[in-house]
């Protein structure tokens, strides 16, 4: 019997090499459930802004392994104790992360299924593949969830500096060739150390976090906001709103298996059953996409132009305030709209509508970064900077927006 090789190594266009430590990770990575991930977009439609935008889970899944990699390296080298099924822990961990994700990630997330985080669904998968497994993921399920008894091996996972955010940054930088969001993983990793059970920064790598937290900020208003971005995933979320309500009418529409499945059954957090997880294991941005190609030529106005709008990038206009958007700004695009194609007020708020957005690029309430300083105080990197901007990046920043329609067609 001919064995495969399952050291094998990936070449990727950030880091170089990345290795395959062991075969539970090589088979973990062969499994239909991760091979999935490759036909999962990372950025949403973001690519319909930034063209190079195409790169997917699959890729951020294996950066932020090959991040975890190294930060075990560091961490062991300054003597802190991580024993190897803790590693192996760390490893699967940080994998699958986000094996949960929907089609176009976090664009979909409340209109496949209704009020079920990806996390969930992630816990769901790793729980699934520990059976599969025979429970080679139950320190990594532990890790996860956030209940190891090792804080760090938590913080590594999930934190305000953590393996998933050290990767997204650099590599949704790399693909949108927005520079000013690249961070100097390697000089941050070097950087990590552990004091009473936590995982924290050394002092002279301060400067190294804050322009981590500035690029973080910086990449949410240019990027993961950008007003374009906002209008297209706004689009995408109203198309299958109207499929769904056409469908529940009794209109028969195109579409694969699994998005026929979510689109006549509502799954909600109760009855989302191993069988719902394998037809959501089977959904992806290809099964979208077509079904979107297909129901631009539909009868229905709102569903054929919404689709085509996405298909074409022929978008909504959109307008950013510092305030709520008035009333009356709403009613006045809606009147004209209404007029102008002679359809309802329901039909209507498919194209006009209003929302907000907003983001705290550094959430000192929530789970601080510390620095350890050299005379043995712990900080909070807010505090301990003299960068002033620093403290602002803690404050909530809310946008408000309007979309409507281009007139001058």
């Amino acid at each position: 019997m001919i064995k495969s090789n399952k050291l094998k190594i990936f070449n990727d266009p950030i880091y170089g090499f990345i290795r395959i430590p062991n075969s539970l990770i090589f088979d973990l990575i062969a499994h239909p459930y991760f091979q999935r991930l490759r036909r999962i977009s990372q950025m949403g439609l973001s690519y319909l802004v930034y063209p190079g935008a195409h790169h997917t889970r699959f890729h951020h899944a294996l950066g932020s392994m090959y991040l975890m990699q190294k930060a075990v390296q560091v961490l062991r080298f300054k003597e802190v104790e991580i024993t190897r099924k803790e590693e192996q822990g760390l490893l699967c961990a940080i994998l699958l992360h986000d094996i949960g994700h929907g089609p176009f990630s976090h664009a979909m997330e409340n209109s496949i299924v209704e009020g079920v985080h990806h996390e969930h669904i992630s816990l769901l998968f790793m729980e699934e593949l520990n059976e599969r497994f025979n429970g080679s993921l139950t320190e990594a399920i532990s890790i996860f969830k956030g209940e190891h008894p090792k804080k760090f091996l938590n913080q590594l996972v999930s934190s305000q500096l953590d393996m998933d955010r050290l990767d997204y940054l650099k590599r949704d930088s790399f693909y949108t060739g927005v520079a000013e969001g690249n961070v100097n993983s390697e000089r941050l990793l070097t950087m990590l150390t552990v004091i009473n059970g936590e995982l924290m920064v050394e002092e002279k790598g301060s400067y190294s976090v804050e322009k981590f937290l500035m690029a973080r900020r910086f990449m949410y208003w240019q990027v993961y906001l950008h007003k374009t971005g906002i209008v297209a995933e706004q689009l995408l979320i109203r198309i299958l709103q109207r499929a769904k309500e056409l469908e529940r009418a009794g209109e028969k529409l195109f579409s694969s298996q699994a998005l026929t499945f979510f689109m006549t059954n509502r799954i909600n957090k109760e009855n989302f059953d191993l069988e719902v997880l394998n037809r959501f294991a089977e959904l992806d941005d290809v099964d979208i996409l077509s079904a979107i190609k297909s129901w631009q030529n539909h009868h229905d106005f709102v569903l054929s132009r919404l689709c085509k709008m996405v298909i074409n990038r022929q978008l909504l206009k959109i307008k950013l305030k510092n305030k709520p958007i008035e009333t009356t700004d709403l009613q006045k695009h809606l009147d004209q709209f209404i007029e102008k194609y002679q359809v309802s007020k329901l039909e209507a708020n498919y194209f006009i509508f209003h929302g907000k957005i907003s983001n705290v690029a550094y959430d000192s309430k929530k789970q601080n970064i510390n620095i350890h300083r050299k005379n043995g105080k712990i900080s909070d990197v807010a505090k301990a900077s003299d960068h002033l901007n620093l403290k602002s990046l803690s404050k909530k920043v809310t946008k408000y927006y309007i979309c409507y329609p281009k007139y001058e067609e």
